[in-house]
């Protein structure tokens, strides 16, 4: 008789209805891991409505901090039983830092995970050595719509729902330091999620800009249709503060989409220290500039393509599966209890 397969649950404290980054890994590991194990997808653990069903062999966490209750609970409840932690931004550049729950839910994780490589900067020694890098992927699109690349716009794509750590005012700002002849149009994809942030681009829809509209906010869309824009972008913007491993960037690099990037750990674990497209953290003007040579240096643009190829193949989703089935397959087989 073949031994049963082994449950694992997904914790993530952002469920489909978030749209989020973090719903996606969780989404995206669920399916890798079905073909090898019998998964569940909660919010929490245990989940309300199965709070005395049999615990699951294996218990992956995303967030050390949002999901804490969830790893204490599981830590106690099976001493014995393998708990990985995936690492996002806010808590390897803040959360671990200053949070006594995010820093427990290190130490009672058997195993770690970090999305890009940079990451491992951010742990102490006792945490580094059970932590691996795991890479996120997304399949490449069907087809690149080049055509649509190639109209009177430069369109520019800012991917997130916009808070603090996404720094959406910094593109925005950015537009006031173009020239009047400028093509640069920045498409924004995500809710606001502050007052703030609805009323800057309210009013910027609304400017009477010199020659072209330069910012168009589309709120929020569903994943399929921000792939679509994304792909039919020449470039993409990401702004952020902090980022754990922006999936957005591995959505543009797998589009053919070069990316102008903060230049933060996480930006830079994911496409590379000598990467020329950075920018300074919340340096509107500098990215004003990155945007205007983009537009009109086609040869800057070939370079920035060509960087982001050479780093495409880190997210591919078969890479990726392999090191999600291999990680549970590891912590299944050699557990040391909390």
């Amino acid at each position: 008789m073949s031994s049963p397969v082994a449950e694992v649950a997904i914790v993530s404290p952002a469920l489909r209805g978030a749209n989020n980054g973090n719903w996606q890994t969780a989404h995206r590991w669920s399916k890798f891991l079905s073909t090898a194990y019998r998964i569940s997808l909660t919010a929490e653990w245990p989940p309300t409505e199965h709070a005395h069903k049999q615990p699951p062999d294996c218990l992956i966490a995303l967030h050390a901090r949002r999901s804490a209750p969830s790893i204490a609970a599981f830590a106690e409840a099976c001493p014995d039983r393998p708990l990985v932690v995936v690492l996002t931004g806010t808590d390897l550049y803040r959360d671990i830092r200053s949070d006594e729950s995010a820093r427990r839910s290190l130490d009672l994780a058997t195993h770690l995970v970090v999305l890009q490589e940079e990451g491992l900067a951010e742990l102490a020694a006792p945490h580094r050595v059970k932590c691996r890098v795991i890479y996120q992927s997304a399949p490449a699109p069907k087809t690149h719509p080049a055509a649509a690349r190639k109209g009177r716009t430069f369109d520019v794509v800012m991917v997130g729902h916009m808070r603090a750590e996404k720094d959406p005012l910094t593109p925005m700002r950015a537009l006031d330091c173009l020239p009047d002849d400028s093509s640069v149009r920045l498409i924004h994809i995500g809710r606001a999620l502050a007052d703030e942030y609805r009323l800057a681009a309210e009013a910027l829809q609304a400017r009477a800009w010199p020659g072209t509209p330069r910012y168009v906010w589309l709120a929020e869309q569903l994943h399929g249709a921000t792939l679509r824009h994304i792909a039919a972008a020449r470039a993409l913007v990401v702004a952020s503060v902090m980022e754990g491993g922006a999936n957005v960037i591995i959505e543009a690099v797998n589009a053919g989409v070069p990316v102008l990037a903060s230049r933060i750990p996480g930006n830079v674990g994911m496409l590379g220290r000598d990467y020329s497209g950075y920018f300074t953290l919340g340096d509107h003007e500098e990215l004003a500039r990155l945007l205007d040579r983009a537009s009109r240096d086609r040869a800057f643009l070939t370079e920035l393509e060509r960087q982001c190829a050479e780093r495409a193949p880190l997210f591919a989703p078969e890479r990726e599966q392999a090191a999600v089935v291999k990680l549970v397959d590891d912590a299944l087989s050699a557990v040391t209890p909390h």
